[in-house]
């Protein structure tokens, strides 16, 4: 193996506001000199390298889709690309690559086969809610999303509560922007317990939304969040 090879964990903005000056320098000449990524999705792929790299050339570019749906024979065989292109990068949609994205799996390779993993800084959707909540900062879970049906997910919301309650821990959790209110709605009726919520919806974009609150005070003004991209914290 190359002595060489490297994978470049690429963050991407978390909305459409926002130009190169978010992003180190650094990450851009990476950018501009890689010929092989790793993507969720080639069209939003093609849209944020362009706005790292106005006028760059994507014919130079070899997209491989990597999501939820790539089997395991072609995540080992993305590792072996990598090895033969010497740099390559992940990309997230949005945010830091690798967290609650399925780019992990390509590292978790990269490490079996000793390519040097390199992450780059950028936005993260999870460490600007969890700073910007005023709860626990020092001993955190991310849990991903919850649940789809609703049993399950009111199940998961007590159990999430009975730990914030018997450890202090902050909870963080992320819902598909168009179910958010269901997620909310199931949390104010499932969870008391004088616990508070941090609502971090659209960060770093004009119209971002954080506020933490006790959950009896969320009640009385339950905020309209269907299509927003949200974290939500809990804790105490």
């Amino acid at each position: 193996m190359a002595a060489e090879a490297t994978l470049h964990l690429v963050p991407v903005w978390l909305g459409e506001a926002g130009g190169t000056e978010q992003l180190a320098p650094a990450t851009l000449e990476v950018v501009q000199r890689v010929h092989t990524c790793f993507v969720e999705h080639e069209r939003s792929a093609r849209r944020a390298l362009r706005r790292m790299v106005p006028g760059i050339d994507l014919d130079r570019i070899a997209l491989h889709v990597l999501d939820q749906d790539t089997d395991e024979a072609t995540v080992r065989g993305y590792a072996e690309l990598v090895r033969k292109a010497g740099e390559s990068a992940v990309l997230s949609e949005s945010g830091m690559p690798c967290v609650a994205d399925p780019g992990a799996r390509l590292v978790a390779w990269a490490h079996r086969t000793g390519i040097t993993v390199r992450p780059h800084p950028g936005p993260s959707s999870l460490l600007l809610a969890l700073a910007a909540s005023g709860l626990d900062g020092q001993r955190f879970i991310f849990h991903g999303y919850l649940p789809r049906e609703a049993e399950d997910r009111r199940r998961a919301l007590r159990t999430i509560a009975q730990d914030v309650q018997r450890t202090g821990r902050s909870q963080l959790f992320i819902e598909t922007p168009y179910r958010n209110d269901a997620l909310l709605a199931d949390l104010l009726r499932t969870v008391d317990g004088g616990l508070r919520l941090c609502i971090a919806a659209e960060l770093m974009q004009p119209d971002a939304f954080v506020r933490t609150h006790g959950l009896a005070e969320w009640r009385g003004k339950v905020p309209a969040l269907k299509d927003r991209r949200t974290v939500f914290v809990l804790g105490r």
